[in-house]
């Protein structure tokens, strides 16, 4: 299928002169590496500043300057980008470096409208910056919002122009590691360890390596039964141990830049270690001790809980599983194993707390996963621009020390002082011509890869960027569609879910308003709403959920009276006549957000809709065509979810709205 440029497609910049005296390039490694960044620096040059860059072996002569200097202080992927004696130096203690250098110049050049701020030095805040995808072989991706895989088709590994593109644009965002299928395993993904698709995963790898990017896969924990013969998966048994060694040194011999490997086991069916009495650290050093000699890394996720458990005891709590399972292995997995948590304790709602691993684990690599699919928050048919949730979540004060407590020192190394850490997020790309179904949900690709890489970047900044590198420099279209992103989060939580409580969502699908909807609670709902209030009693009165954080966060969330209204029902069981801090009650909040939020919407759309003509065509069509949709569908959302607490409350509006 086609597919476009994104962020990376070029305009003539005529406000900015040459940077340097003579047209050349010169770079002082070869390899790879070295010819991709020459060469995206040459394309960007010719098609911003009209200059035409060639190659050149003498320094001296030559107008830019590719340095790889050993032992720089921005390490192996910072960079620094400097002018010196009519000559523009990009310089790093690596290869990947010089290339993110490059295109880091590539966007100054694209969003600048007077000379360039030089000098600039960055170094890479996450060490590890990964993307997962959930694509099946089949060519399907769980969860995918876009079209469908690029990665595979009828059972077979793609490898074609598309995975290079897709290399450049995970690349020009500081991404090093892909996942490249679903973390939930089965059938002919099993084999992808094996040597049926090594030709074609050799042919990916070497791409990937040439943008500074790591081949990951996802890990089937039962391949020793199924592909082996074997009857036990156990991790402590030796027959196990030694299938999983010799199959990574045949492995790591046919894929040296296999990055590792990441996990999910015992959770929602997927097999693990649970079925022989054993631990997540007995699974996980498994497999380090395995992929260790090849520096290979094992990311073992944390989202587990059993799908099968009595609900109808109020004190069970899925949101506790996470930590219950894990706190008490802290310590145990070794070096090359990384927890992967997920950013809240239940599954990418549009508003949760940090989950409490965070900070709880002093002893064990930690990352960060968040969902750039929009699984729950509107599936790239509703616009919702979701870097400030990141960044809140990356603020948040877990009181694990002193200082350097926050989400994103515990996840960039600062904390710990570790390296094993980083960032990943579920990828919401696929097929589509413009590779995530809604064109404004780029603006989560990209803003999640240049999150990772400068974790200091404002949502605001990031947006900024990205309507600078897709639509140019237009302070019209600079100013509607970046206030369109900013609104976008806060109106989806309006017109969905009120304070915390999430998931009212059709089951299965997650998709359009259904509020006694939640999947797994035999119970009933997930909310817990009766004809008094609603919520979930998560203090010390109800599941003890609070208590996993550390003080004072324990306290705060624990009473109701401190506890961030924003997440009120997430913790607590709320009267709809409880007095909010805004003067209102519960149920006019939720009345009163939920208009609100469609209000939002229309906004938006009409700030979309002032801007034909000054955006193509086929991208104008694309997006007002989602945002009419999201009109109706958030006026759906605001009818459903109102009518349905007027009718459990039997509170009518302040305001006299019609509530159906």
């Amino acid at each position: 299928m086609e597919f476009e440029k994104a962020w990376l497609s070029y305009r003539r910049n005529p406000q900015l002169g040459l940077l340097w005296k003579k047209n050349s390039i010169h770079s002082n490694f070869q390899g790879a590496i070295a010819k991709n960044a020459v060469q995206e620096l040459q394309t960007a040059t010719l098609e911003i500043l009209d200059c035409s860059m060639t190659e050149s072996s003498c320094q001296e002569e030559s107008g830019v300057l590719l340095l790889l200097e050993e032992n720089r202080e921005v390490g192996k992927e910072g960079y620094e980008i400097c002018q010196k004696d009519g000559q523009l130096l990009i310089i790093s203690g690596g290869e990947a470096g010089i290339l993110y250098g490059v295109f880091h110049l590539t966007r100054m050049l694209q969003c600048s409208n007077k000379e360039l701020e030089l000098p600039v030095k960055k170094t890479a805040d996450s060490p590890l910056r990964m993307l997962n995808h959930w694509d099946n072989m089949d060519g399907s991706i769980e969860r995918g919002y876009s079209g469908e895989s690029f990665f595979f088709q009828k059972n077979e590994v793609l490898v074609n122009d598309r995975t290079r593109a897709y290399a450049r644009l995970a690349a020009s965002v500081g991404i090093n590691g892909v996942v490249i299928n679903n973390v939930n395993v089965k059938d002919r993904a099993t084999w992808l360890i094996d040597k049926m698709f090594q030709k074609e995963l050799k042919e990916m790898s070497d791409i990937f390596a040439s943008y500074g990017i790591r081949l990951f896969l996802s890990l089937n924990f039962a391949a020793p039964m199924e592909l082996g013969g074997l009857d036990s998966a156990d991790p402590c048994k030796e027959e196990v141990k030694t299938w999983w060694k010799e199959k990574m040194k045949e492995l790591y011999t046919r894929l040296p830049n296999l990055g590792g490997f990441l996990v999910k086991a015992d959770s929602e069916g997927r097999p693990g270690p649970f079925t022989y009495g054993r631990t997540h650290a007995d699974g996980a050093n498994m497999l380090a001790e395995a992929v260790k000699p090849y520096n290979g890394l094992i990311i073992w996720r944390c989202f587990v809980y059993n799908c099968q458990q009595d609900w109808r005891d109020r004190k069970t709590d899925r949101a506790r599983s996470g930590y219950d399972n894990f706190k008490p292995l802290d310590g145990q997995f070794l070096d090359n194993v990384i927890l992967q948590v997920k950013n809240g304790p239940m599954d990418f709602q549009v508003r949760e707390p940090v989950s409490p691993l965070f900070g709880g684990m002093e002893h064990t690599n930690e990352m960060l996963e968040v969902q750039i699919a929009q699984e729950y928050t509107g599936q790239q048919r509703h616009v919702c621009y979701l870097i400030p949730m990141f960044k809140e979540i990356l603020g948040f004060h877990t009181h694990c020390s002193e200082k350097l407590d926050t989400v994103e020192d515990i996840v960039t190394g600062r904390t710990m002082g570790n390296h094993n850490c980083g960032m990943a997020a579920v990828a919401n790309t696929g097929n589509d011509e413009n590779w995530t179904g809604h064109d404004l949900a780029a603006a989560n690709l990209y803003g999640f890869g240049r999150l990772s890489f400068d974790t200091s970047l404002r949502a605001e900044e990031i947006a900024q960027e990205w309507i600078c590198c897709t639509f140019g420099q237009d302070e019209e279209i600079l100013e509607k569609v970046e206030k369109i992103l900013m609104m976008s989060w806060p109106a989806y939580e309006k017109y969905t879910s009120p304070l915390g409580i999430g998931w009212m969502v059709n089951p299965s699908y997650h998709y359009g308003p259904n509020v006694d909807g939640y999947e797994y609670d035999r119970w009933g709902t997930y909310h817990r709403a009766d004809h008094l209030g609603m919520g979930v009693e998560r203090g010390h009165e109800g599941t003890g959920y609070a208590q996993q954080y550390r003080e004072p966060n324990a306290s705060m969330y624990d009473n109701i009276e401190t506890c961030p209204e924003e997440l009120l029902l997430f913790f607590h069981y709320i009267p709809y006549t409880y007095e909010l801090k805004t003067g209102k009650t519960l149920i006019q909040h939720i009345y009163d957000t939920h208009f609100e939020g469609a209000e939002d919407v229309e906004k938006m759309a009409a700030l979309w809709d002032s801007l034909e003509g000054k955006v193509p065509s086929k991208v104008f069509q694309r997006v007002q065509k989602r945002l009419g949709h999201q009109k109706e569908h958030s006026k759906e959302w605001r009818d459903q979810i109102n009518s349905y607490f007027y009718r459990k409350s039997m509170i009518p509006d302040e305001q006299n709205r019609k509530i159906y």
